[in-house]
């Protein structure tokens, strides 16, 4: 079992930084991949960004890659995902999750979800 609890979300204006964390408790946190999916409102959740295990491999959607960077601390058991030239369309409640050993782009292979944060981009 593997419990996971984000913050940092909030309200920021377009183009502002925001950083999420994702502080991870329970079994091996370092034998799980992580990642962040979004959802929008009205919207199915997508797959943001991924790290491997050792934090040695991440992977990005395309719609954040060069602006969001993800980031893991085994020894803290935290997985940051900083944000970097937010635009509105970023708005969402974003999520940690944990998969056992390899890393995925699909929600439905993560077995462990945090409560979310809400992030809004105003324009």
């Amino acid at each position: 079992q593997v419990q996971l609890v984000e913050s940092g979300g909030g309200l920021v204006q377009a183009g502002d930084s925001l950083r999420l964390s994702c502080a991870a408790s329970g079994r091996t946190v370092s034998s799980y991949a992580i990642a962040w999916f979004r959802q929008a409102t009205g919207k199915e959740r997508e797959f943001v960004a991924t790290i491997s295990r050792t934090g040695g491999s991440t992977y990005y959607a395309d719609s954040v890659k060069g602006r969001f960077t993800i980031s893991r601390d085994n020894a803290k058991n935290t997985v940051d995902l900083q944000m970097n030239s937010l635009k509105p369309e970023d708005t969402a409640v974003y999520y940690c999750a944990a998969r056992y050993w390899a890393a995925s782009t699909r929600s439905n292979e993560y077995n462990y979800w945090g409560q979310g944060t809400q992030v809004t981009v105003s324009s």
